[in-house]
């Protein structure tokens, strides 16, 4: 008994031990679509879960990167809570196609909104022109609940391949397809559709009929053309 007692703990603190580790990986933060193209333009929402279950998830603040900035941000209001954009002077000024940008948005702030235990909300952001020279950006994260506690999700992808403790935010970018930029897409030419048959399938069959009936009518009276010259051929036969 005793060797089993010893077997049930260890298998529940390795049960203990899995669940803890699997955790965070379940319920960090994301960016969703986790991917995009090289140059264009994209909408994406940070979504956030409440991992706590004594707490409620009050504020989200995404910092955005500073060596690739973003020329253009703009948020989608969530209702019940307040959002604050802040732009900052960059280190130093970078190179677009719309000119040398020195300013750009460093930091999305939403507040005054809570996200209940066992609940999610999901903070969208339109955002371009996406960088061509590198494929991914990291978006660090910090969630804050209504207890005091602070939760730093600003971990960047490790090399070998396994999730961080706390991994942050991380849109690939991939390379963009022909003809692609970003841009509104313009409406493809549309081919005239095809004009309808004026001649219903029930005509055609109709037409055939009449045919058909036709070409019988002159074999009946191919028939009887026969049959009264073979008549005629018999009465001027002698006797």
């Amino acid at each position: 008994m005793s060797f089993l007692r010893r077997a049930a703990t260890v298998l529940a603190a390795a049960s203990a031990l899995t669940l803890g580790l699997a955790a965070p990986a379940l319920a960090h933060v994301t960016i969703n679509p986790g991917t995009a193209e090289q140059g264009g333009f994209t909408k994406v929402a940070f979504r956030v879960p409440n991992e706590r279950d004594d707490a409620g998830t009050t504020k989200i603040e995404v910092a955005f990167p500073t060596d690739h900035p973003l020329a253009f941000v703009s948020v989608k209001p969530v209702p019940g809570w307040t959002v604050k954009v802040t732009e900052g002077k960059l280190p130093q000024p970078v190179k677009t196609e719309f000119g040398d940008l020195e300013e750009a948005v460093t930091k999305v702030e939403w507040s005054g909104g809570k996200i209940n235990p066992g609940e999610f909300q999901e903070f969208e952001v339109s955002m371009g022109q996406l960088p061509k020279d590198v494929d991914q950006l990291i978006f660090p994260t910090t969630q804050t609940y209504s207890g005091g506690e602070v939760v730093k999700w600003a971990d960047a992808p490790k090399s070998d391949g396994t999730e961080a403790e706390h991994p942050a935010p991380v849109l690939k970018l991939t390379p963009a397809t022909a003809g692609a930029h970003g841009a509104p897409a313009t409406p493809a030419t549309t081919a005239p559709a095809a004009k309808p048959s004026l001649t219903p399938v029930a005509a055609s069959s109709a037409s055939s009929d009449n045919t058909a009936r036709l070409l019988g009518g002159a074999g009946l009276a191919v028939g009887v053309i026969g049959l009264v010259v073979a008549a005629l051929a018999l009465r001027r036969r002698p006797s």
